[in-house]
């Protein structure tokens, strides 16, 4: 599997669809990833970009509070497939010399890896799927 990485890009509203879609593009290219999100995962994107911090911790910082407790560190998010309109994501995790990778929505890979400041990649046939 050869991965791309993206960068955050932009969070924009399709007006037409009443739809939050972040989109990410290649860091090393013209391509770009739309992908549509839910208003919390926008939410708590915006809210870490703009540098507000809650008085409590939010999910995905709660997430990212915990792995590194525990002592594991987040790599990067891997967007590894696009299937009947749907993206699917892995957290790429080392623990204890060890890589894991677990299943995760694009949308939550995203703020965590903002938040963890973890690269963000796209598997190299997802953005061809979506850039034809």
């Amino acid at each position: 599997m050869a991965i791309i990485e993206m960068e955050l890009n932009k969070i924009r509203i399709d007006e037409n669809r009443g739809e939050q879609v972040i989109v990410l593009k290649e860091k090393e290219g013209s391509r770009i990833l739309p992908i549509v999100i839910g208003i919390m995962e926008v939410t708590a994107i915006k809210m870490k970009i703009s540098g507000v911090n809650p008085p409590r911790p939010m999910t995905h910082d709660l997430f990212c509070n915990t792995v590194s407790q525990i002592g594991a560190r987040i790599d990067s998010i891997v967007i590894t497939k696009l299937e009947n309109n749907t993206f699917f994501a892995k957290l790429v995790i080392s623990f204890d010399s060890r890589t894991i990778e677990v299943d995760a929505r694009p949308s939550d890979s995203i703020a965590i890896a903002i938040r963890s400041k973890a690269k963000i990649f796209a598997d190299e046939q997802v953005l061809e799927h979506v850039s034809n």
